[in-house]
């Protein structure tokens, strides 16, 4: 009788942590942290478009910053890392002088792909649109010393 007890209040404590429907529901509570961890990572906007200009093979770190116009030096280095770490691009270092070094996606970037193309090409068709509803928006919204 007592294990029964332990198994429900597992059970509950389990089901309390996880969704009853939607795209959630199928993954297990214990992996929700990482995961919105990696959708971060994986969803910030320099990752993106990293991810959508590596597609046609490799690139200098001069020309990731020459097809991304607005991400700083800091900025590159640090999503370029950031991305390797998760095994979403190489990066290979050449014995030569000067230097050269070469990132690319792997296999599991390239699966990334479609994705980010798809999402950057979304935000590109729909961009006047936002901007109208952002506009409309922010100037319906009264001002803050309205309030006082």
């Amino acid at each position: 009788m007592e294990q029964t007890r332990e198994a429900k209040a597992a059970g509950g404590a389990k089901a309390a942590g996880a969704a009853a429907i939607g795209p959630c529901a199928a993954i297990p509570a214990e992996h929700m942290a990482f995961i919105r961890g990696v959708l971060d990572r994986v969803g910030d906007k320099w990752s993106l478009l990293l991810v959508a200009v590596l597609e046609p093979g490799p690139l200098r770190y001069t020309d990731l910053q020459r097809q991304v116009p607005g991400i700083s030096q800091r900025m590159l280095t640090l999503t370029l890392r950031q991305l390797q770490q998760d095994g979403l691009i190489s990066r290979t270092a050449y014995a030569e002088v000067p230097p050269r070094v070469e990132y690319a996606l792997t296999p599991l970037g390239r699966g990334l792909h479609e994705i980010a193309t798809s999402l950057v090409g979304w935000a590109a068709a729909h961009h006047d649109e936002i901007r109208e509803n952002r506009a409309r928006t922010t100037s319906a919204q009264p001002s803050a010393g309205a309030h006082a």
